[in-house]
C-alpha cells in the first residue's frame, strides 16, 4: 500500500487528522503526518516570535525535505492551506497521487467571493497583521471556520487552534500584492491521480475554489462536493463520508501498484 502524507491547514495542528489516519492505518496503510514549524502554541499561550518571520515558501520547502525522507513516492493529502500546500509540494516530489480537501486557493485558482474576506476581517482589519503572528477569534471562526459543525465540537476546535503567521495568509490570500511567487503552482506537473473533495456550505474555500482548482490539474481528477456540510471535513457527521470517498479513490491505485510489472498494459 502507498504511503498516506497529511498536510493540516493554517492554525491547525496535525492532531485533526487522527480520525482517518487510525481508519486508513486499521486496514494497513502507514501514515505520516507533520506539524508545520512552531505550530504547537494554543492561544492562550504567547505566539512563538518566530513564526512572524515565515513565509508560504518556508512552509514548501519544510514539506518538501520531509517527504523526500521516505522511501517511496506517498499520496499526499491536504485540507484548507495543507490542501494549496499539498499542490505545491506535489509539483516538486511527484507523489503517486493528491487528494485536496476544501483546498485554499493558488494564485490562479481564487473565487471572487466576500465569506473568505468576512472569516478573516478581523485579522487583516488590523494595520500590520502581516507581519506579526495570527489567531483566528472565536466567532469568526465558528462563522468562517466551523459553519455547520455542531457547537460543542466547535468550540473544542476553537480552543486548539494555534497560532500562525501574517505573512504565510498574505502570501496566500493576496498573492497580487506580496508579489513573490509563493502561491503559484505549476499545474502542468500535476498529472498525478487526483481527488478533490468540497462541502457545499464552505465559506473560507468556497466551492468556486474547488472547481476551478480540478480543472487546472492536469492528471485524472474525481470531484466531489458534500451537501449541507461547510469547510470543517472533520467531524461525525462528514469525517466518514470523507473516508468513504478517499478509500474508493484509493482502492484502484492501490490494486494497479500491487499487480507484478509483467501484467500491467
Amino acid at each position: 500500500m502507498t504511503d498516506l502524507y497529511f498536510i493540516h491547514g493554517m492554525w491547525g495542528t496535525p492532531a485533526v487528522w487522527s480520525g482517518l489516519r487510525a481508519r486508513f492505518e486499521a486496514v494497513g496503510y502507514t501514515t505520516h503526518a507533520p506539524a508545520l514549524p512552531f505550530h504547537d502554541r494554543r492561544r492562550e499561550e504567547p505566539p512563538p516570535p518566530e513564526i512572524a518571520a515565515l513565509g508560504l515558501k518556508d512552509y514548501i520547502d519544510y514539506l518538501v525535505e520531509d517527504v523526500s525522507r521516505l522511501a517511496a513516492p506517498p499520496i499526499i493529502i491536504g485540507h484548507s492551506m495543507g490542501g494549496f500546500l499539498a499542490q505545491a509540494v506535489a509539483a516538486r516530489v511527484q507523489p503517486a497521487g493528491l487528494i485536496l480537501l476544501s483546498p485554499a486557493a493558488s494564485a490562479s485558482t481564487p473565487a471572487i467571493a466576500a465569506d473568505p474576506v468576512r472569516t478573516v476581517w478581523k485579522i487583516i482589519s488590523h494595520w500590520g497583521w502581516w507581519k506579526r503572528p495570527t489567531m483566528m477569534e472565536p466567532d469568526a471562526a465558528r462563522w468562517g471556520l466551523f459553519n455547520e459543525v455542531p457547537a460543542d465540537i466547535a468550540s473544542a476546535e476553537i480552543a486548539a487552534l494555534v497560532w500562525d503567521s501574517g505573512r504565510v495568509l498574505a502570501d496566500l490570500s493576496f498573492p497580487w500584492l506580496t508579489r513573490n511567487g509563493a502561491a503559484t503552482v505549476d499545474y502542468a506537473r500535476l498529472s498525478m491521480p487526483a481527488l478533490v473533495v468540497v462541502g457545499t456550505e464552505d465559506r473560507v474555500t468556497p466551492v468556486a475554489t474547488a472547481k476551478a482548482t480540478a480543472r487546472r490539474l492536469t492528471g485524472p481528477v474525481d470531484y466531489h462536493e458534500i451537501p449541507d456540510t461547510g469547510h470543517w471535513l472533520f467531524h461525525p457527521a462528514a469525517v466518514g463520508r470523507v473516508g468513504d470517498l478517499i478509500a474508493e479513490w484509493l482502492a484502484p491505485i492501490d490494486l494497479q501498484r500491487a499487480q507484478p510489472a509483467s501484467t500491467l498494459g
